[in-house]
């Protein structure tokens, strides 16, 4: 029997996490997407804390005007600027069972551009 859609993204989210995890040289660049919104965070899995948070919804993204993958953009680029902040330049990306496609490609090329090393 085919699975459904929920139950082959979360099939496939097991099998990323599974092999990467974040630590605290190189933290976990997660990506959850829903319908209208795209949210980032960068996670130390040994401690089992969120570093960084960042998402579509923040007061100075939510005035952008532009398409979801064009905002997805100003995400990633939001992301890689406040891990460089905090220090960090390279993380292991998890795009949370999504295909790495659209709006999850535009986050991950923005923090990319941004400086942001995985």
């Amino acid at each position: 029997m085919a699975l459904s859609k929920v139950q082959r993204k979360y099939r496939i989210r097991k099998r990323i996490r599974k092999v990467s995890s974040g630590t605290a040289e190189r933290p976990r660049l997660s990506v959850f997407r829903s319908n209208s919104e795209i949210y980032a965070q960068v996670i130390n899995d040994e401690n089992g804390t969120t570093l960084l948070a960042v998402s579509s919804r923040d007061k100075d993204l939510a005035k952008a005007k532009g398409s979801k993958t064009e905002i997805a953009n100003l995400v990633g680029k939001a992301i890689a600027e406040k891990a460089k902040k905090a220090g960090i330049d390279k993380v292991a990306f998890d795009r949370g069972g999504n295909l790495y496609h659209g709006r999850v490609k535009s986050l991950a090329e923005g923090a990319r551009e941004a400086g942001l090393e995985f």
